[in-house]
């Protein structure tokens, strides 16, 4: 067996070498890597005289998700240097005072970022509420301006998990350039985005991966997601069914980044426990680099919100 230790490429990203040929690509080491750029440009502009980023959050309700999310997103900014707050409502919140909420925000001078945690309550629109963030505080990267822009590979605010996906590929030097790619989901945050980054031309404003992408779903049949992801060399997941992708829906040597959060139940412990769209130890005997649930996807989604308020603070400057 290989020995478990960490070893470091000539990307300067470290790698935590498995049993065979899979390569367990660390987003927790890529996630500091971007915290430390986050951090040194906040302290370039302190010592220019400018205020620090500030990143305020909107919660809705109880979810012990979200609250869990929201605390690591506004902990992972103080640690970096910015400032940030935390507004709770309940459930019952009405959307015109949500919406009130909001406009206060983009008023604010201070406040470079505006992030409102999904998701929110049935009676509420999700499209109302994340096009009434200011597209140049969205650093969520959901108002509609900036998903035209993506679409238009423009520069805008990227979705933040969707942009973690593209850096986890960059950084780690997995190509793309004409390369199979397949995205399993849809959703307009994370699915479609992640396409548009990886199809569209590295030659463009917003450069993009040059891959021929293939777009699944719940519609997609069984037996077709199998042979289509079979031809892939690259597999992101972001479906959100436990161990989708098993061993037998990927060739030898592709890539396969796990986007997926599911809460499953522990046949042994009975305890609850995190895992991905990916039956991980099957596939690591045959990808040549995986991305683990947790401790891959996750942790980069946080790192590039914090990049994402950072480059509102630099654009705010600029305008």
């Amino acid at each position: 067996k290989t020995p478990k230790k960490w070893v470091a490429l000539d990307v300067n990203v470290f790698f935590l070498p498995l049993r065979n040929t899979a390569t367990l690509i660390s987003g927790r080491e890529l996630a500091r890597q971007i915290h430390r750029e986050v951090q040194s440009e906040i302290l370039e502009m302190v010592a220019q005289g400018y205020r620090r980023p500030h990143l305020s959050v909107i919660l809705v309700g109880n979810d012990p998700a979200s609250h869990c999310y929201v605390r690591n997103k506004t902990r992972t900014a103080t640690a970096l240097g910015m400032s940030s707050s935390t507004v709770f409502r309940p459930e019952s919140v009405s959307q015109d005072e949500l919406l009130d909420l909001i406009d206060s925000m983009n008023r604010e001078r201070r406040v470079s970022g505006v992030l409102v945690q999904l998701p929110l309550p049935e009676h509420i629109s999700e499209r109302a509420v994340c096009n009434a963030v200011a597209p140049e505080k969205d650093v969520d990267g959901f108002h509609i301006v900036n998903v035209g822009k993506l679409s238009l590979d423009q520069r805008c605010m990227i979705p933040a998990t969707a942009s973690a996906v593209w850096e986890i590929i960059r950084r780690t030097g997995i190509e793309t350039v004409g390369k199979n790619v397949v995205v399993v989901g849809r959703s307009k945050n994370v699915g479609m985005p992640i396409a548009m980054l990886l199809h569209s031309d590295r030659r463009h404003e917003r450069p993009g991966g040059d891959a021929t992408v293939t777009i699944t779903h719940r519609c997609t049949p069984r037996p077709q997601l199998k042979e289509i992801s079979r031809l892939a060399d690259i597999i992101i997941s972001a479906a959100g069914v436990p161990h989708l992708i098993t061993a037998d829906m990927v060739k030898e040597g592709a890539a396969v980044i796990d986007v997926g959060i599911n809460r499953v139940q522990n046949t042994t412990s009975g305890e609850l426990c995190l895992v991905g769209d990916v039956d991980f130890e099957g596939v690591r005997e045959k990808a040549a680099f995986i991305t683990p649930v947790p401790g891959g996807v996750g942790p980069m989604t946080i790192a590039m919100v914090m990049k994402n308020t950072v480059i509102a603070a630099r654009n705010a400057l600029i305008h």
